[in-house]
C-alpha cells in the first residue's frame, strides 16, 4: 500500500463545475435518449479522466493523468507531512483567520496519518483569498479501500 499526493487551486466558481468532478454513469444513454443529453454524456465521459479538478469522491483522483500526483509514499506519516508542509505553504491564503490556528492544522495531519494507516483517503478543503479555493488530497493505492478497482497511476 502507498500514498499519492494531490493538489488543485483554482477559481471557487470552476471547483463549483460539479458535471466535471463527476465520473460518467458506467452506460451511456439510450438509444434514442435526447441529442443533447448523449452529447453532454460524451463531452463529460472525455472530460472526466483529463480534467485537474478535483473528483467528488476523492478516490476518483487515480484516474487522473499521473502528471497530477504530487508526491507518492510508502508511509502514511511521510504523506501527512506533505500535506503538513501545503498547509504551512498556503496558510497565509487562508480566507478565514480561525482555518490558520496552529494547533487545528496540526490536527489535520495527525488525523490524515491515522486515517491513512487505516487505508483511508484524505481530502481538505480551504476558501483562499476569495474567489480561490485549494482542495488538497492523499488517496491511498493498491488498492484503493472505496474503489478498489481503480489502477494505480504510476507508470508500470
Amino acid at each position: 500500500m502507498h500514498h499519492h499526493g494531490y493538489l488543485w487551486t483554482g477559481p471557487k466558481s470552476r471547483f463549483d463545475q460539479e458535471a466535471l468532478r463527476r465520473p460518467p454513469h458506467p452506460e451511456p444513454p439510450p438509444p434514442g435518449s435526447r441529442p443533447e443529453l448523449i452529447q453532454r454524456y460524451h463531452e463529460v465521459a472525455a472530460a472526466f479522466p483529463t480534467s485537474d479538478l478535483p473528483p467528488l469522491e476523492t478516490a476518483y483522483w487515480l484516474v487522473k493523468p499521473h502528471a497530477l500526483v504530487r508526491g507518492t509514499w510508502d508511509e502514511a506519516k511521510d504523506a501527512a507531512a506533505w500535506l503538513g508542509e501545503r498547509l504551512a505553504e498556503f496558510v497565509p491564503r487562508f480566507g478565514s483567520e480561525v482555518r490558520r490556528d496552529a494547533g487545528q492544522l496540526d490536527r489535520h495531519v495527525t488525523c490524515a496519518a491515522e486515517r491513512l494507516r487505516s487505508g483511508a483517503d484524505v481530502t481538505l478543503g480551504f476558501y483562499l483569498e476569495r474567489p480561490s479555493y485549494l482542495s488538497l488530497s492523499l488517496v491511498t493505492c493498491s488498492p484503493n479501500r472505496d474503489q478498489p478497482g481503480l489502477q494505480c497511476p504510476l507508470p508500470s
